[in-house]
């Protein structure tokens, strides 16, 4: 039986999967460093040899027809693979590895470490990108992602990291508001930075009945630990933390922890990278190095079992 990819060019498919991808052949042309003459020529031709049309031509813009976007996603996909292999093969991509986290993680736990792997690897530039936004390893935004969750993505390989649960932390002298021999309920009437859900969890761990029904005492939120945790020292409250992230902050008195009660919080933190990027060589230090960095953090270990 005929090779049904004999008859059509790699070419086709490499400027079929960027047009798809930005749903713009003007896009592409600019990425591919082409003319848009030129992308709608091979996009025809690719659909002559298919039989089929791949995009609807809109007024201004284009979409992919169901056959399209079968072919997308495959195209999509053999495209990352075809880069990762070429560039590992090639060592060219020691040269930079993209990470992709979240603020939190970056600034409290792998900005004081990532010295040490940049040390012991210099052939390889490290950038960090700090963001919510879920970039797409598949398509090469970044080598590997460091993310919370339950360590399920689609076509991704997925290595545990640690939990990340979360504890009652306050500056000193939100401490001693509570009294000579503070207990969790005591919380319940002390100011308090983050959400009620969590808070509300936080108290169930800790043994206490549900917060009663009325104005919350919690008066701020923000997206991210660090800044809930900045905005609990300056205001004399309590915010909910990880003891991870700031086991420094706890083990110098800058934060009090005044209960051991920890509420499991996100799934956890994982490595994330393609599956079959797992053998690049970047990847591979990378991981090697992030793996001896956790089992090397007492803090990490003391929250092992929560």
């Amino acid at each position: 039986m005929a090779d049904p990819l004999a008859s059509i060019p790699l070419s086709a498919i490499r400027v079929f999967e960027a047009a798809a991808r930005l749903l713009s052949f003007t896009g592409a042309a600019r990425e591919l460093g082409m003319t848009q003459a030129a992308v709608s020529f091979q996009v025809k031709a690719l659909e002559r040899r298919l039989d089929q049309p791949l995009f609807r031509r809109l007024a201004r813009e284009v979409a992919l027809t169901p056959a399209g976007e079968r072919l997308s996603r495959a195209a999509g996909e053999a495209m990352s693979a075809l880069r990762g292999a070429v560039s590992d093969i090639s060592h060219q991509g020691e040269g930079v590895l993209a990470i992709t986290t979240m603020q939190t993680f970056a600034e409290r736990w792998l900005a004081p470490r990532i010295g040490g792997f940049q040390v012991s690897h210099p052939k390889i530039a490290v950038r960090v990108d700090t963001t919510s936004h879920l970039s797409d390893l598949l398509r090469g935004e970044a080598d590997v992602a460091i993310r919370s969750g339950r360590g399920v993505w689609a076509d991704m390989e997925a290595v545990p990291l640690f939990r990340s649960p979360l504890v009652a932390v306050g500056p000193p002298q939100a401490l001693a508001m509570l009294g000579a021999a503070p207990q969790p309920a005591d919380l319940l009437a002390a100011p308090r930075v983050g959400t009620a859900a969590e808070w509300s969890q936080w108290f169930a761990a800790a043994g206490v009945p549900a917060p009663p029904a009325g104005p919350a005492q919690e008066r701020l939120t923000a997206d991210n630990q660090v800044l809930e945790v900045a905005a609990a020292l300056a205001n004399g409250a309590f915010a909910l933390a990880s003891p991870i992230l700031f086991a420094s902050e706890i083990s110098s008195g800058r934060l009090a922890q005044p209960f051991e009660a920890a509420m499991p919080h996100g799934g956890g933190y994982w490595l994330v990278y393609p599956q079959d990027r797992r053998r690049a060589r970047k990847i591979a230090a990378f991981r090697d190095w992030l793996l001896a960095q956790v089992a090397a953090d007492p803090a990490v270990q003391k929250c092992a079992d929560v």
